[in-house]
């Protein structure tokens, strides 16, 4: 009886490192995503702009369907945002950065984007940092500019693959 404990035990353990060395070489060690976005025809002070207006727009408590509220704008110099976003249900709250870098003279912008959760133990998050940076990309129909780019991956991003940013 003692060994059959033990032997489950230990299988449950193995179980558990297999699982657990999985999801570490699939994602990153801590729920977080990082994003990078490419205009090659906007001026870095026009992303800004954009960024910054719908951060205010959806500095509110009130969402109505998915998580397209309680942003809120934390610091600002002229090569990065921060804010965080406090999701609506559990308030959760993660911390998001904007790293600014012109391009092209000027009349191009690359950004680096940073979404982590504030809660030490997070590991998985059903994409919601990456829907934190994507919801206000598409907020703001920075989406719809001529030229725009997204780059990352589940390595860098949090269940990026299945993300649905309508729910978050």
């Amino acid at each position: 009886m003692m060994n059959s404990k033990l032997f489950l035990a230990v299988l449950a353990m193995v179980c558990a490192e297999e699982a657990f060395s999985f999801l570490l070489n699939q994602y990153p060690l801590h729920a977080s995503c990082k994003t990078k976005w490419d205009w090659p025809s906007t001026a870095c002070a026009d992303v800004v702009s954009a960024l910054e207006a719908q951060i205010a727009k959806w500095n509110n408590t009130e969402c109505g369907s998915g998580e397209k509220c309680g942003y809120g704008l934390t610091s600002k110099t002229s090569t990065q945002l921060q804010a965080k976003h406090v999701t609506p249900v559990k308030h959760y709250v993660d911390d998001l950065t904007f790293t600014f870098k012109p391009e092209g003279g000027g009349s191009g912008c690359q950004v680096d984007g940073y979404s982590t959760s504030e809660t030490w133990y997070a590991v998985l998050d059903y994409s919601t940092n990456y829907c934190n940076l994507h919801n206000l990309i598409t907020g703001a129909g920075l989406d719809k500019v001529s030229g725009y780019s997204e780059q990352t991956s589940d390595s860098i991003c949090t269940q990026f693959s299945s993300a649905n940013c309508e729910k978050y």
